[in-house]
């Protein structure tokens, strides 16, 4: 397959373009580079060992732009990656993530579908339960009260993309719920280059490490968790990005290429998969495992809850390893492993293109 991959520069988009290329297709990036670097772009390629991966810098708001690309590109499928991400950013800044994330995607659906495109993975992320309502976490848990314009844009976006495809069964949707991706790739070579103060522990963890940073704050040690610090699902980068490939297979489940895993999606057209380990692991799990693996120590300063935040929040993967064939292969110490790996060969993220 020929793959759109919308903010394929960013983290997650980087490494899925390695599995993708490795599974045998071809992929275009387009990014904005609002919060990436092409030099991840140049890196991946060199790990996959092809000259270049086709980048167009292009925003998906940007309609003209986006007309110009299909018109010289045929896509089998988009991987939708691209949009603001900050949750603390969100919530200062309302209008700009609605606008961006929502408005761009209408924008970048409306393209596709005119050239004949109905082929769409969304990355979506565990934020949409909200407080959930059961744990493990399952795809048939009901969405929940969001607690930030970030996690506001993923629910709403899953919601259009449903009603899209009910409208028009021509239509396959594939929403993927992230839960927390750490790591890095196994060379060192990409990883997660943040801009400003990270927002998630493992960038934060690592920068600690490094020296940029003087220590960790741990938001909350009272939660009903077995240190008081809250529980979340990590998943390495690696794994997550070999979900979007695996996930594939949800548009050529009735062709030739079926295979024992797809032949259990009766019904493709519409599909929702939880992606995550289903082992919930504490901030000071995290700090204790990076510590024990690495052999650097991590200061950390215990700190008052952040409003919103839940205690504990993992998922219960079984639904991906039944229809897609895919569960995660590793576990707390490569994460650590390999953040580490990252951040030790690059501590000023990547250099500028």
């Amino acid at each position: 397959m020929n793959i759109l991959v919308t903010g394929g520069a960013g983290f997650i988009g980087s490494h899925t373009l390695i599995e993708l290329y490795h599974a045998g297709h071809t992929a275009v990036v387009i990014d904005n580079l609002s919060n990436s670097n092409p030099v991840a772009l140049r890196r991946a390629a060199e790990l996959i060992g092809v000259p270049e991966i086709p980048f167009h810098q292009i925003d998906i708001r940007d309609r003209q732009a986006l007309e110009q690309l299909f018109a010289h590109h045929t896509f089998d499928a988009c991987i939708h990656f691209a949009g603001l991400k900050a949750v603390g950013e969100s919530v200062a800044k309302p209008w700009e993530y609605y606008e961006n994330n929502i408005g761009g995607t209408l924008t970048l659906l409306d393209v596709m579908r005119h050239h004949h495109c109905k082929n769409i993975i969304f990355s979506s992320s565990a934020t949409v339960y909200g407080d959930p309502a059961e744990i493990p976490i399952t795809e048939n848990c009901p969405k929940g009260t969001c607690t930030n314009p970030y996690g506001w844009t993923k629910s709403m976006l899953e919601q259009v993309l449903m009603d899209i495809q009910k409208a028009d069964p021509e239509w396959n949707v594939v929403l993927l719920r992230y839960f927390n991706p750490v790591g890095a790739h196994p060379s060192g070579r990409i990883g997660e280059n943040p801009n400003g103060i990270p927002n998630n522990l493992m960038p934060y963890i690592t920068q600690v490490a490094v020296g940029k940073r003087p220590e960790l704050g741990v938001f909350g040690d009272d939660y009903d968790t077995p240190d008081g610090t809250g529980v979340r699902d990590y998943i390495h980068v690696c794994d997550l990005a070999a979900a979007h490939v695996a996930a594939l297979q949800c548009f050529t489940a009735h062709s030739s290429q079926i295979t024992a895993h797809s032949s259990q999606i009766t019904n493709h057209k519409s599909l929702i998969y939880n992606i995550g380990t289903g082992h919930g692991y504490s901030v000071l799990d995290m700090v204790n495992a990076f510590t024990r693996v690495n052999g650097v120590s991590v200061p950390y300063r215990i700190q008052p809850r952040r409003a919103g935040d839940i205690a504990t929040c993992y998922c219960d993967p079984a639904k991906a390893k039944a229809e897609l064939g895919w569960e995660a292969k590793y576990g707390i110490d490569e994460m650590v492993r390999d953040s580490w790996n990252w951040q030790r060969q690059n501590p000023e993220g990547y250099p500028e293109p």
